[in-house]
């Protein structure tokens, strides 16, 4: 019974996807058709090229892949550091800071958009590369996830280092870094995935499609003369495999960081 609603439960999460495909590989006067046409009758591989075709696609894509692996990057650097000091570094105010720092965990995002959005026209980062990158390569919870895992390093391996003569930078990169492989990989995939799917700060910041990510991208398939849907579920589907495949690759890490957020429930 177990086993069956565990089943159960997964072709309901799934069924989305499989409709999203099967939508891509059909016709348009299919897509409507009624009763619907769960397979259909013949599979329409061309969609995905003509979608590719239609639009600056690859323009979208590599738009998308840079700015999300940019932010990564930076997430995982600045994180680290932020990370190490709320964890190993004693100085006055330091845990009634972090509490502040973690309080922006609860502002939404849709109330920051204004704020930043005239902070980057002051800066003249409107329809930039920068623009699209720097307001979202700092993240709390990424300080939290690191320094948590920070405080399960035990001690004396940071005390012999400094007996040794290791600067706290050099203990960051050579012995908590390598430690933190589990929580920086779980980090690296929650970034990467949540900026590959951004939709709102891009289409606010964003004028035209040079600096356009794939979100936005899929939505120009809606026009004045109707919805290209086959086209638009071909997109959606391409822009799946980046996130299912990091998702695939990186699957030990997401194991190893659900038990880390066990440990941290037990702290």
């Amino acid at each position: 019974m177990i086993h069956g609603g565990i089943v159960v439960a997964a072709m309901v999460f799934l069924f989305p996807f499989f409709w999203m495909v099967s939508n891509a590989l059909r016709r348009d006067a299919e897509i409507f058709a009624h009763p619907p046409i769960f397979v259909p009758e013949t599979l329409v591989w061309k969609n995905f090229v003509d979608a590719w075709l239609y639009l600056p696609f690859g323009r979208f894509f590599l738009n998308s892949l840079f700015v999300s692996a940019t932010v990564t990057l930076i997430t995982l650097v600045v994180s680290s550091l932020a990370a190490y000091a709320f964890s190993r570094l004693r100085w006055v105010g330091r845990d009634s800071l972090f509490v502040v720092y973690l309080g922006t965990l609860m502002v939404p995002q849709a109330v920051l958009v204004i704020p930043l959005f005239l902070m980057m026209g002051v800066l003249g980062w409107i329809d930039t590369y920068w623009g699209l990158i720097i307001p979202m390569a700092f993240s709390s919870f990424g300080t939290f996830l690191l320094r948590q895992f920070f405080l399960t390093i035990p001690a004396e391996l940071e005390e012999a280092a400094l007996m040794d003569g290791a600067s706290h930078l050099r203990i960051l990169v050579t012995i908590f870094v390598p430690l933190a492989k589990p929580a920086l990989g779980l980090l690296a995939l929650f970034t990467f995935t949540g900026q590959w799917n951004a939709f709102l700060w891009p289409l606010i910041v964003v004028n035209g499609p040079d600096h356009a990510t794939l979100p936005l991208g899929l939505t120009l398939f809606q026009g004045q003369q109707g919805t290209q849907w086959s086209y638009m579920m071909a997109g959606a589907t391409i822009a799946m495999v980046p996130g299912f495949a990091l998702t695939v690759l990186m699957h030990r890490y997401i194991f190893k960081g659900i038990a880390i957020g066990a440990g941290f429930g037990g702290r």
